[in-house]
């Protein structure tokens, strides 16, 4: 019986006035007496009895000593009405905002189960846009508008294709969501450096093996490290960002992944928080690379590339990398600069050195669960 009452949801949603006039009836008293008792004027009573004015405190009192009841009985029935005007308000509100959805990844967020799952039929919708604000945490599209389709003005892209504004901000926001649910100490640039050194040897790790490694180390260092499933049309491999000026996130895309493309854009992204998003406005960017950029003409990305690259595999080791050619050169050298061998292939493959069909097999595919 319970659960009966807590589903039921009417559309109409009564006011204390009709309590009130109810026990002024008992009484048999006029409105306009009852006014008289309480010390308003009856229009004033009118809006009161008609939910146009709120139920205050002071009236409270008043209608406890006239009509009865408590205070506090009188303040939680006005509650009580309030919430569900808010409620039926924030239903009519939900109907009139469907067209919202059509901007968002509604079925990929269903599919990883960041929202419930719905038929995205015409009755469900505004259950939909209630459970699509509540991920996005806003109050309404137009603040989604302004937050993160806003977002788009800070970008900077390895690649000038345009991506879906609504897929790129759902798959932020699951970034956001992680490290929401982290306590970071605050960021220590010094602590970072240090983790990028330790972590650049787990390249011959398994994921299951370098992944917990990798998140206590840039954890130390105030680093928050989201690996998030990619979202189509998104186009992005991953994102350095602040989410406050001492909060910074390196938040990674998981699909069809190789290890050299892997490593190479994590290197990159911690690149942009090294060399760009402390100067000036730097912390209001949002570094957004895509795994299918060519080069890019912006100096910050090529600033990254470069960074990546030799934090991978140093400069003086390339004389020697400009040389190899064999699968056995490869492995040779891959152990000198202990380093996998499929970042080597697919730094000979960026460089022009190697075909992109050569040598592949000594890559690693990590599949993510």
């Amino acid at each position: 019986m319970v659960d009966a009452i807590a589903e039921f949801k009417p559309d109409w949603a009564s006011p204390p006035g009709e309590t009130i006039l109810d026990l002024a009836e008992e009484k048999s008293w006029t409105q306009s007496e009852l006014a008289k008792r309480l010390g308003y004027s009856d229009k004033h009573l009118s809006l009161l009895v008609n939910g146009k004015v709120s139920l205050t405190l002071d009236a409270a009192a008043r209608l406890e000593r006239v009509l009865g009841g408590s205070v506090e009985f009188w303040m939680n029935r006005e509650a009580h009405y309030q919430r569900h005007n808010a409620r039926l308000e924030a239903e009519r509100n939900y109907h009139a905002w469907s067209d919202w959805l059509e901007q968002l990844p509604v079925l990929e967020l269903m599919k990883i189960e960041a929202i419930p799952k719905l038929r995205n039929v015409a009755k469900n919708k505004p259950a939909i846009v209630e459970h699509c604000l509540r991920f996005f945490g806003i109050a309404s599209p137009g603040e989604w508008q302004a937050h993160y389709a806003g977002m788009e003005f800070s970008f900077r892209r390895s690649q000038t294709l345009s991506a879906d504004v609504g897929a790129v901000s759902a798959w932020l926001r699951l970034g956001e969501q992680t490290a929401e649910r982290l306590e970071l100490p605050k960021y220590n640039k010094r602590k970072f450096e240090l983790a990028l050194e330790q972590i650049r040897s787990m390249t011959l790790l398994k994921p299951d093996e370098f992944i917990p490694q990798m998140k206590a180390l840039l954890t130390q260092a105030g680093v928050c490290l989201a690996l998030v499933p990619a979202i189509p049309k998104a186009r992005v491999s991953g994102v350095a960002r602040w989410l406050n000026p001492s909060k910074p996130l390196i938040q990674l895309s998981l699909y069809g992944k190789t290890n050299d493309k892997f490593w190479f854009t994590f290197f990159h992204e911690a690149a942009h928080l090294l060399l760009h998003a402390e100067a000036g406005k730097g912390k209001q960017a949002i570094f957004l690379d895509d795994p299918g950029a060519g080069r890019s003409d912006n100096e910050q990305e090529h600033e990254a590339n470069l960074w990546a690259a030799h934090y991978l595999i140093p400069v003086q080791y390339e004389p020697e990398l400009r040389l190899l050619k064999s699968r056995a050169d490869i492995l040779s050298f891959a152990k000198k600069t202990q380093i996998h061998p499929g970042i080597v292939v697919g730094r000979l493959q960026h460089e022009g050195l190697m075909d992109f069909r050569q040598l592949n097999g000594l890559k690693t595919t990590y599949e993510w669960e």
